[in-house]
């Protein structure tokens, strides 16, 4: 009984191999995601959630974002940028924050920067025209129709970018300290 089991599991892996050769070719992509350092996408504030969330909201405005979502705990902001006449890219920054501590007085900040790039893509359209007795005719009817295709969605991975992000977000929580009216 052993023997035709590994007969036929031969048998089938051999096949299975056969028909990988002769078939299409699937790429294989190497793993995308290393799961290394949390430090590029969350921080730590001395804030509640709604505190974090508000100043994250303040931060994207301040910035010219449209602000799809607000909430105590999450907030989804998007700006469109025109690199060139024929591309266009769009950002969207999603945050979420939740409490860190047992009094709720700290909270993490997790944030995430994902940016879709799109083309302009032109199809070229002709007509011709049957005519029974003449037979087709072809008449120099053209029309283009331009259409934008996305090309590219990555999420952002420079520390550098978040960095400048939290850092905003910080000042946008310290705007509760009084001010020094001195000046």
């Amino acid at each position: 009984m052993r023997s035709s089991t590994t007969v036929w599991l031969v048998g089938s892996l051999s096949l299975s191999g056969f028909l990988t050769a002769c078939g299409t070719t699937v790429k294989a992509f190497p793993s995308q995601e290393e799961f290394s350092s949390t430090a590029t996408y969350s921080r730590l504030f001395d804030a509640t959630p709604a505190q974090t969330c508000e100043a994250a909201r303040r931060a994207l405005l301040s910035q010219g974002y449209i602000i799809n979502s607000a909430r105590d705990d999450l907030v989804a902001g998007q700006k469109s940028f025109q690199p060139e006449p024929e591309s266009h890219l769009q950002m969207e920054i999603r945050v979420v924050c939740a409490p860190d501590s047992n009094d709720g007085k700290v909270s993490l900040g997790f944030v995430t920067a994902l940016q879709d790039v799109y083309a302009l893509k032109k199809s070229n359209n002709s007509a011709s025209l049957g005519v029974g007795v003449l037979g087709s005719v072809s008449l120099p009817f053209s029309s283009s129709n331009d259409a934008m295709v996305k090309v590219s969605s990555t999420t952002i991975s420079s520390d550098a970018f978040y960095e400048r992000f939290f850092d905003l977000v910080k000042r946008y929580l310290m705007v509760d300290e009084p001010l020094d009216e001195s000046h």
